[in-house]
């Protein structure tokens, strides 16, 4: 697989507390850093995402009384599974992974920053009406093909892929390089989805050979 100018990387929420000890951790998930520091090298446009919430954000269990993290409640956008406290902005757990060599993404893309909204997409926050701007980006830069790796493969991953689809690019996940919760099924379902919008599922060696 050869790739070109028209094709991006994106690294995907390779956080501190989404790794092993932090406050979301997904399993495994320090497992992903070394292949995408790896894929970094090959790709000339690398973007980046960073889950950046604000104290108090109403997707943390902690503000809903009563509720406990991995419970699921009614938002006028929709359901919301509500989880730990985590990656609130500015701090340790929502800098990036201190071994991802990420000094080469040309652009970080903040998600889940505004109070009331959760965000899993890099592309359009979970109201589904507020994009981010990553669309116009992409498009400005002559891509036409994403390349996604990171954390996890069943929410920011999924969601950013599908939203990537719907955006008119072509998508391929990197299998080995993602890592997932796996909530009730949900990682099924993610590669489901993914695989009926035409997301390509692939290896590593594809990209890296």
């Amino acid at each position: 697989m050869t790739i070109s100018r028209t094709d991006a990387l994106l690294v995907v929420d390779v956080q501190n507390d989404f790794l092993p000890g932090g406050r979301l951790a997904v399993p495994d998930g320090d497992a992903v850093i070394a292949l995408a520091n790896a894929l970094v090298e090959r790709f000339e446009v690398v973007v980046a995402t960073q889950d950046w919430h604000p104290p108090g954000h109403l997707s943390f269990a902690s503000s809903h009384e009563g509720k406990a993290p991995f419970e699921t409640v009614a938002m006028p956008y929709g359901p919301q599974v509500l989880w730990p406290d985590h990656c609130v902005r500015g701090t340790d757990g929502a800098a990036f992974a201190a071994a991802l060599r990420i000094d080469k993404a040309q652009l970080v893309i903040r998600k889940g920053h505004h109070l009331a909204i959760d965000s899993y997409s890099a592309f359009v926050e979970a109201d589904r009406t507020t994009p981010t701007g990553l669309a116009g980006y992409l498009r400005e830069r002559g891509i036409e093909h994403l390349y996604l790796c990171g954390l996890a493969t069943d929410f920011c991953v999924v969601w950013t892929a599908l939203d990537g689809r719907a955006a008119g690019f072509a998508v391929s996940v990197v299998e080995d390089g993602c890592r997932a919760i796996d909530l009730d099924g949900s990682l099924d379902r993610a590669w489901t989805a993914m695989a009926e919008a035409g997301v390509r599922r692939i290896r590593s060696p594809a990209v890296l050979a």
